[in-house]
């Protein structure tokens, strides 16, 4: 358990007040669901498995902070995390999303965050074998050997090797053969004797930071080689193709990169060979049964508040196979079989032309957690702008700047901003807080598009120059349906 994993309620809350402004009835009702999971793993094995988690069902207009919550969080506890769109499933039988590739999807990530955790481990040693092998890369290369000519001779030399081991086989007398193991066995020793005490050399330099810039031919396997077919199929009859594709060669291909470039390749390459599958894929599924979150978006759409068409498919179809999946239920995954008890759901929906009521009664009572999630106002946006550790008026200060620029914006044009915001969302449609980000880039264009050019220097924001790019645009309805 990590620390993360420990975190009190207040603890997760402060933490997502630094990103998220507002929505505090929200934050208090995900941060007591991830102590929960805490909680439970504290008790006796059998008490573990009666407590299910509380499952909350997210209630509010888009761009309020829903998915942002939930993503944070997953952050925050270091948790494997996948979002899915509940409209791209369809009910079994049609063609369209399977419901269980949000199973799938999460032990995937829960996968990709144990190797990370594992390829950690493994670093010095694969670090130390990447340097090893780009010393006698360079060696060879500086010893004139053509591997290409080297594999040439070679199998010239084995076929002749083979017709002397004939003869001798039919004579009926020994041979040693063992030296065909060593490498490079039929290059001269000389020459061999050259590349070691060469490689020695290149080493030291290597290890001193002295080569970080020099160009390297590398080879390493061919990541487009992998089994590219929809194998979701056969995870499901439990069939495993990553299983089938280590058994098969692989192909490599060549690269020419930078020292420090060639040896992040040859570290990943060789960390694959030396961490455990079995442990990474038994610990990613322990850690995604334990600690999963799947947020299901648009779940609303689900329900029958939008007049359904003969001949389309049933979305109460869709609701009834994902409800398994929420109550508790085995997925076959290409990792091994996970169990879905304990995984956390949030379900979101803006409920515009529906209700959580009609959704249907079993897979209610699995979200028995209701959060409504706030409407943004004029003064929300101001804290938008400019509270939270990544504030869009922060990301963009920080990116103009890399044209040594320096903009600053003055407390009258924020509140501008916020108010212009605020009002288009009131007359057009309210896509909560993404509005300010297509207002910003209207707002900073020319300087985004000059800037690198013209050597601005600094620039002031204030309230008349975000009138003049933008508030006449907001003043007009129409055309604010259509530029913001």
């Amino acid at each position: 358990m990590t620390q993360e994993e420990q975190m009190t309620p207040k603890e997760i809350v402060s933490q997502l007040d630094n990103y998220i402004v507002g929505q505090d009835e929200a934050k208090k009702s995900v941060s007591i669901a991830l102590r929960n999971r805490y909680r439970r793993l504290q008790l006796d094995p059998q008490m573990q498995e009666d407590i299910t988690p509380k499952n909350l069902l997210m209630i509010g207009p888009t761009g309020v902070g829903k998915t942002e919550i939930a993503r944070r969080l997953a952050k925050i506890v270091d948790a494997p995390f996948v979002k899915v769109e509940a409209t791209k499933f369809t009910e079994v039988g049609y063609v369209g999303g399977d419901v269980n590739s949000m199973v799938r999807d999460l032990v995937e990530n829960s996968v990709q965050m144990e190797k990370k955790i594992q390829f950690k481990n493994v670093r010095r040693e694969a670090e130390k074998k990447a340097n090893q092998d780009l010393a006698e890369i360079i060696s060879r290369e500086e010893n004139h050997v053509d591997d290409a000519q080297e594999k040439s001779n070679n199998d010239k030399k084995l076929q002749d090797t083979v017709k002397e081991l004939n003869k001798a086989f039919k004579k009926g007398k020994p041979m040693d053969l063992s030296w065909l193991n060593e490498k490079d066995p039929f290059m001269d020793q000389n020459e061999k004797d050259k590349i070691k005490d060469d490689s020695s050399r290149i080493l030291a330099q290597i290890e001193n930071g002295e080569l970080e810039d020099q160009e390297v031919k590398i080879s390493i396997d061919d990541p487009s080689a992998a089994l590219n077919a929809d194998n979701s199929k056969m995870e499901q009859m439990g069939i495993n193709l990553q299983g089938l594709k280590n058994m098969l060669p692989k192909k490599q291909v060549e690269r020419v990169l930078p020292l420090k470039e060639a040896r992040e390749a040859l570290i990943n390459q060789e960390s694959e060979t030396l961490i455990d599958d079995a442990k990474v894929n038994g610990a990613a599924i322990k850690r995604a049964e334990n600690t999963g979150i799947i947020f299901i978006d648009e779940i609303d759409k689900l329900t029958g508040g939008n007049k359904q068409t003969r001949g389309e498919v049933s979305r109460e179809g869709v609701q009834r196979d994902i409800l398994p999946i929420v109550e508790g239920v085995n997925v076959n995954t290409k990792y091994g079989v996970i169990n879905t008890n304990h995984i956390l759901f949030i379900g979101s929906g803006a409920f515009a032309d529906s209700k959580p009521s009609d959704l249907i009664p079993e897979l209610q009572g699995r979200f028995p957690i209701r959060v409504e999630l706030n409407d943004l106002s004029k003064d929300d946006f101001v804290k938008i702008l400019t509270e939270p550790s990544d504030a869009l008026i922060k990301q963009y200060v920080a990116l103009i700047g890399t044209d040594n620029i320096k903009v600053t914006f003055t407390k009258e044009a924020i509140e501008k901003i916020a108010d212009i915001a605020y009002s288009v969302n009131h007359d057009t449609d309210n896509i909560g807080a993404r509005r300010l980000h297509t207002i910003l880039e209207k707002l900073l264009e020319d300087i985004l598009y000059e800037g690198p050019d013209m050597h601005m220097g600094d620039i002031t924001i204030n309230q008349k120059y975000v009138e003049d790019k933008v508030g006449n645009l907001a003043a007009d309805e129409n055309v604010a349906r259509y530029i913001l």
